[in-house]
């Protein structure tokens, strides 16, 4: 057993990073168990396109929200107390939507504040825990840690998580949000265990966090590499956003594979991501980072077009297959290019800046999704989102030269 905890994570990631894997793994599967309940419990209270897409746009709007305010706290305040904190209280928030479920007084508007409740605590928590990595190993462990981090999110996130969620769903509409509330407690616990250096700005130094929050947005506009995707991925992310948000009814309407194939889905997008993350090693040693994101999204572009043309289950399992391994690599290059790049004091901010871009494009697009499924149908969105990226892909083809296989950490602006 000793032999196989070194070989997961090897002792020089050291025993702190090891709390954080625990946390991560814990706090992911209970997010994946969501990743097919919380659209499965909208969905058992409404068919209305436009208030399922609506569903999806109240969990992608915190960010856009809160994540700059998220991203300023993590640089000013202990980030090990702030991950505690507020994923108890999505916890709370979680047992609290379990008991109106099982004394029947759930309804459409009540899901939807408690999913923008647990989507907000979720911002501040993962914003955080993004920051602790680089505290905890080197910078040429980095790859090491993240790729066993990123295993492990998409094996209990995207692979365990949903077919879990749909069948606790399926046994009892509260157990999928019990369990959740239950993981996401004991992430909280795993992450007490961490002692972190110190990293709290002194009270005299303390500015204001507008100038924090400038000082973000600053370093990303002069950083060629990171600005290229954080501007990618929020143009990108609108016609995915629009596509995806009705993806539950994509696939239990258009495919009519059910709460468990819905579920299915989502898993065999992981199975794709896991190969994808396994083989990531041997893909950037023979193809440089900037072909690999603009084949990334040639892939995504035809994946929307593929899923508008086919109404066979196994053929829609195919397309996302490919383009699961497409994700987890874009997403595996995104973040270790962020953070070999970054300086710790702006892990924060810059992560917030980031994580606007990703959901300021999928609030656009799921707006856009339910308000174009519901005029032209559920496949609407897939066309919208198959036009609007093969339009995008020569405007960013050349910015993505921009992008290097080695980043060094660049000072703070003064």
């Amino acid at each position: 057993m000793s032999r196989l905890v070194e070989t997961v994570v090897p002792r020089r990631l050291g025993v702190p990073y090891r709390w954080l894997l625990a946390s991560s793994w814990s706090t992911n599967l209970g997010d994946g168990i969501a990743l097919a309940a919380g659209p499965l419990l909208v969905a058992s209270q409404t068919r209305d396109p436009f208030l399922v897409a609506l569903a999806a746009l109240v969990q992608w709007l915190p960010p856009l929200l809160f994540g700059l305010v998220a991203g300023a706290l993590a640089d000013r305040l202990d980030r090990r107390l702030l991950v505690i904190v507020v994923d108890s209280l999505r916890a709370v928030v979680l047992v609290l939507l379990a008991t109106t479920i099982v004394t029947g007084h759930v309804s459409v508007a009540l899901v939807l504040v408690a999913l923008f409740l647990v989507a907000t605590a979720e911002v501040f928590a993962d914003t955080t825990s993004s920051t602790l990595l680089p505290m905890l190993v080197r910078r040429a462990d980095l790859g090491v840690a993240n790729s066993r981090l990123q295993t492990g999110y998409i094996t209990v996130n995207q692979l365990a998580g949903p077919p879990l969620g749909a069948a606790l769903f399926a046994a009892g509409m509260a157990w999928p949000f019990v369990t959740q509330a239950v993981l996401v407690g004991l992430g909280a616990v795993l992450v007490s265990r961490i002692v972190l250096p110190e990293h709290r700005r002194d009270r005299i130094e303390a500015r204001p966090m507008r100038h924090d929050i400038v000082e973000g947005f600053r370093w990303v506009r002069h950083h060629p590499a990171v600005r290229t995707l954080v501007v990618t991925i929020f143009i990108f992310n609108i016609t995915y956003g629009a596509a995806w948000s009705v993806l539950v009814l994509y696939a239990t309407e258009h495919l009519a594979m059910g709460a468990i194939g819905f579920g299915l889905l989502t898993t065999i997008s992981a199975v794709g991501g896991l190969l994808g993350t396994l083989s990531y090693g041997a893909i950037t040693a023979r193809v440089s980072l900037a072909d690999i994101m603009r084949a990334g999204l040639v892939i995504e572009t035809f994946t929307h077009l593929a899923l508008v043309l086919t109404r066979t289950p196994w053929v829609a399992m195919a397309i996302f297959f490919v383009f699961g391994a497409h994700a987890f690599i874009w997403g595996t290059t995104s973040i270790t290019i962020r953070q070999r790049a970054v300086p710790t004091e702006l892990q924060g901010r810059v992560g917030s800046v980031n994580m606007v871009g990703v959901f300021g494009g999928l609030v656009i697009g799921s707006a856009l999704g339910g308000l174009i499924a519901r005029e032209w149908g559920v496949l609407g969105p897939f066309w919208f989102a198959f036009l609007g990226s093969a339009l995008l892909v020569p405007l960013m083809w050349r910015q993505l030269g921009h992008i290097a296989h080695d980043e060094e950490p660049v000072p703070s602006p003064a």
